[in-house]
Order: C-alpha cells, then structure tokens, then sequence
C-alpha cells in the first residue's frame, strides 16, 4: 500500500487506538492527528504514542488528512461527518468502525454529500473487555475479521485504501452489503451482548445478588464476560439495528420457550437432542476458527 502522509483518528479508545497503532507498527501512515471531546484521553493518546499531535477540533483533524477514520459511537457518526466534509480535501478518504452499517450509510450520504463516494463504511470484528485509549494495543486486530459495505456509488481507489489499510493492521477483508450486515450481526454479535447484559442487570437486581455474585464460577464469567462492555457503544447499536434485533430477540424467545417447556415436561431425551445439536455447531465454529488461523 502507498504510505498515508496523514491520517486523522475521530475519536481515540479501544479500537480507534488500536487502529492507529497498528498503521504506525506497519509504516503505514507518516503522522497521524486525533481529536475526541474527552480532553484527558486525547490526552492519554498521545502520551501512549498513538497520535502524534492533537487537533481542537474534527474539521481542524481533517485538514490535509488522506484517511480518516471515524471511530465515535454510531450515534455520533453524523455530526463528526458533518464537521469532516467542511474540511475534507479532494481524493482523501473516510472510513468508520461502527457495528452497524445501514443508517450509517445512510448519514454519511446526507453528511458527507459531495464526498460520499470517498466514504468506505467498514467494522473490525474485534474487541476487548476493557474499553479506552489505554486498552489499545497493535495486536487487536491481527486474524480478525474485517467487514466493508462499500455502495454502488464508493469509489473504487477509496475501497482499495482502506482494505489496504485494514490488511496492513493484520484483518482479514470481507465485502457485504450494509444489510446483510446488519442482519447477521444482530443475530451474532448483537443479541449476544443484550443476552448477557440482561442476565446481569436481572441478578443484580435480587436481594441476594451479592451471594449470587459471590458464586458465580466460569461458566457465569464466560457468558457474561461482554457485559463488561461500554454501555455507551452497545446502547447505539441497539437503537440503530432495532429492528433486526427485536427479529433476533424474539427468534431467541421463541427457542428459549422450547427449552423451557421441555424442561417443564421432564423431556430429558428432548433437551439432551437440541444441547447435543448445538454442540455439534458450537465444536464446528471452533474447528473452522483454528483452520482460519493455521492458514494465515
């Protein structure tokens, strides 16, 4: 890939942190200029070397930027891209990391306006529990998935930048369109973290939620380790994906009333056929991950 003369990081937590680090590990990019409305972790960013210099603002970021990425809650997207187009110069590009796609698209096009060709919407498929500047790390993204949902109307020089770019960091590049994406995350990523907020938002409220907690061995942990997650993000994505992700919730009632009514009945050839069925998909998942990672 052509090395970026600059870059400019919207937003400077987990993964647009870990982004930069990982452009910089790769000489992909000579500077690199952030900007977040949290003073101290801008901060932080360039303490840690993540940025190089701090802008008082996105346009001023923007400014003689080649990429920039957009790495603020889904929510936010729109008036950072509004600021961006004011000052975003002709043949740079810009790309996201949210975990839905189709209304971001849909306000990059309003936003950016002239400039929505030059945008390339995009989500690394990767994370940590802990969130901020200070969890960043150049290895996050090393064999993660890495989905764009380029339009018919994205330029095609734009798409190669920032695969390049996602490649550089270590990500595995896949092409979807914004709803397909949108649909097989709610199912796979999405009703996950709601799942497991709400086991621990419904033992935390009981009486007993302290000895319940105190009792708590792997199993809990592992399944609700997500829950840790910033309540900010996933509050966002629930909202911008609502509508596949209430599909998702109810199809994930309607299974959990199978195994509750089988429980009920005593059916123990019932319930041991569907726990087996999903073993088998579960051990499948994790052949296939190993597979994914010996070929690299």
């Amino acid at each position: 890939m052509r090395r970026l003369k600059r870059v400019a990081l919207i937003g400077v937590g987990l993964v647009g942190g870990s982004f930069a680090l990982a452009l910089r590990r790769a000489g992909a990019t000579s500077a690199i200029v952030g900007v977040d409305r949290d003073a101290q972790a801008l901060e932080r960013a360039a303490a840690l070397g993540v940025i190089d210099t701090a802008a008082e603002s996105t346009s001023e970021a923007t400014h003689g930027a080649d990429l920039v990425i957009v790495a603020v809650p889904v929510r936010s997207v729109g008036p950072v891209l509004h600021d961006v187009a004011l000052a975003l110069e002709p043949g740079a590009v810009v790309t996201d990391v949210g975990s839905t796609k189709t209304e971001v698209v849909a306000t990059a096009r309003e936003e950016l306006r002239v400039h929505f060709p030059r945008f390339v919407p995009g989500h690394p498929i990767a994370g940590r529990e802990a969130s901020g500047v200070d969890a960043a790390t150049a290895e996050l993204f090393k064999g993660a998935r890495v989905v764009l949902t380029p339009t018919a109307e994205t330029a095609a020089d734009a798409v190669d930048v920032v695969r390049a770019c996602w490649e550089a960091a270590g990500g595995r590049v896949a092409m979807l369109s914004a709803t397909d994406h949108d649909r097989i995350f709610a199912a796979v990523s999405h009703l996950p973290h709601m799942l497991s907020f709400a086991l621990v938002s419904e033992l935390a409220s009981r009486a007993n939620s302290s000895e319940l907690f105190g009792f708590a061995a792997g199993g809990f942990r592992d399944f609700t380790r997500i829950a840790a997650s910033s309540p900010e993000m996933w509050r966002d994505i629930a909202l911008q994906n609502r509508e596949a992700l209430l599909a998702e919730l109810d199809r994930y009632g309607a299974r959990l009333a199978v195994f509750r009514e089988l429980v009920e009945k005593g059916d123990g050839p019932g319930l041991q056929r569907l726990m087996a069925e999903a073993r088998a998909s579960r051990q499948a998942l994790g052949g296939a991950a190993r597979r994914a990672a010996s070929s690299e």
